[in-house]
């Protein structure tokens, strides 16, 4: 049996657009599902609009999804001389021919036809020209598509698409300086790389149709196309700017888990069942071309949220700690001390339950971060009046003898409250105000257990003691 290759190629003009990432997602498990590769080629031809950064925003941006790739990245741009060998080469079986048509000899036949009203898909004269006729002036290469006939692409997601050979040109292969075009270069690289599944964007499908021509000339097996809908964004218009962020790396910095990234990726235009949540283990073995629809997914963020705090709440703890310093590295943020990083470690079993985001986490683990003394903003210094900094400060003797255990902890406390008459209920926002500085919070005795004996006892002591 053969082995699976698939490939991701992007063009290095700018960052790693998500449609672009679950492109990358959908071959990448695919490959890794059936035991396969993962290419990576750069298709860098345009030199004008070609840049080392974006080249480099792609592979952060791959990088950070965690979509390693087989081999070494291969650059387009690179394999030009393979790719006019290929053109000439088509000269020489007849399959190609030389094209001395001017640009303005192309335009007077194309406004004739509009006038006429006939088809503007140019008709070299120089297609069954002698040779011996040919002028000694520039030239294109061109691909003999046969005129009569149709051609068929069996795709896995679009199904049978038919189109007739007479609205397709004769494509060209090299430019007048010899330089060799996209659609010639990715016929080659593809077939050069082994790639047995083209799994692509629909806005290639009719590059398909043209691309086949080159396969057919060369007598190349052609690969299994599947060429998937583009995502829109909620209102069901293309995603653009409008809809918010793009690259991938904005994902990244509005702090959602790759893992999560992974599993909205891949429901967006594929479905296994009913299926929402799962682990890329499930996708790999699930994920099949019969599961991608035929219509455009809608980017939902509520979805992806839902779907990357599930994730975060069943992360391994190390595994989330270091990716929170990976997210807080690429957005500007902190650089986590040691302290707040074994802080963060301990606190995280309170942490990371319904946190959408790793913003939202570390709001909650923000009395791990903050330093002592702790400022209150000002929802949560509402709660430290005098009343309420009077029983904190009849509080902390409690709290001494105490075993720094839940039980213990709770114990204490509902001691206290009989003590004073009062409810736990009342002693629970001044706590707050004084452990974390926040209105919002984890439970009081998740981060008395996180912080501390000596370091709760320190913050309640300073809160009881804020002047009035």
């Amino acid at each position: 049996m053969t082995q699976v290759v698939t490939r991701f190629a992007p063009s290095p003009t700018g960052f790693l657009h998500i449609g672009g990432a679950r492109t990358a997602l959908f071959n990448w498990l695919y490959a890794r599902g059936r035991g396969g590769k993962f290419l990576l080629r750069i298709e860098d031809t345009d030199r004008a609009r070609s840049t080392p950064e974006a080249t480099e925003a792609i592979l952060k941006g791959l990088d950070w999804l965690g979509l390693d790739h087989d081999g070494e990245v291969v650059s387009q741009f690179d394999r030009a001389d393979r790719h006019a060998e290929v053109a000439h080469a088509l000269l020489a079986k007849g399959a190609a021919y030389k094209c001395f048509s001017t640009q303005e000899e192309i335009e007077a036949f194309r406004e004739a036809a509009r006038a006429d009203g006939r088809s503007t898909l140019f008709q070299s004269p120089w297609r069954d020209a002698d040779p011996a006729t040919q002028p000694d002036a520039p030239y294109v290469v061109r691909l003999k598509t046969p005129k009569d006939g149709e051609t068929t692409i069996n795709d896995e997601v679009q199904g049978k698409v038919v189109i007739r050979n007479d609205q397709l040109d004769d494509m060209v292969l090299l430019r007048s300086d010899g330089t060799p075009v996209y659609m010639l270069a990715v016929v080659v690289d593809d077939h050069d790389m082994g790639v047995t599944h083209v799994i692509r964007g629909d806005d290639h499908l009719n590059n398909a149709a043209r691309q086949m021509g080159i396969y057919t000339a060369m007598a190349w097996d052609l690969p299994t196309y599947a060429h998937i809908p583009l995502i829109h964004g909620p209102d069901g218009k293309k995603l653009s700017k409008r809809h918010g962020a793009l690259g991938a790396d904005e994902y990244q910095k509005m702090g959602y888990p790759a893992a999560g990234m992974r599993n909205y990726l891949a429901r967006l235009g594929w479905s296994h069942g009913d299926d929402e949540f799962f682990t890329d283990a499930q996708a790999k073995e699930w994920f099949d071309l019969n599961g991608i629809g035929k219509s455009p997914a809608r980017f939902d963020f509520k979805k992806l949220e839902n779907l990357c705090g599930q994730h975060i709440a069943v992360a391994e703890d190390a595994a989330l700690l270091q990716e929170i310093e990976e997210f807080l590295a690429a957005s500007g943020g902190i650089a986590l001390t040691q302290a707040q990083r074994d802080g963060l470690g301990r606190g995280m079993y309170c942490l990371k339950e319904r946190a959408k985001s790793f913003p939202e986490l570390l709001e909650k683990g923000h009395f791990i971060l903050t330093e002592t003394p702790v400022e209150a903003d000002e929802k949560a210094a509402k709660a430290l009046d005098a009343v309420s900094r009077g029983i904190l400060g009849k509080l902390t003797p409690h709290l001494h003898n105490a075993s720094w255990t839940r039980e213990e902890l709770e114990a204490a406390m509902t001691r206290f409250c009989d003590e004073q008459g009062t409810k736990f209920g009342k002693l629970a926002a001044p706590m707050r105000a004084a452990l974390a500085g926040r209105a919002v919070t984890p439970s009081v005795y998740d981060m008395m257990l996180v912080l501390g004996r000596d370091e709760s006892l320190a913050r309640l002591s300073q809160a009881a003691e804020i002047p009035a």
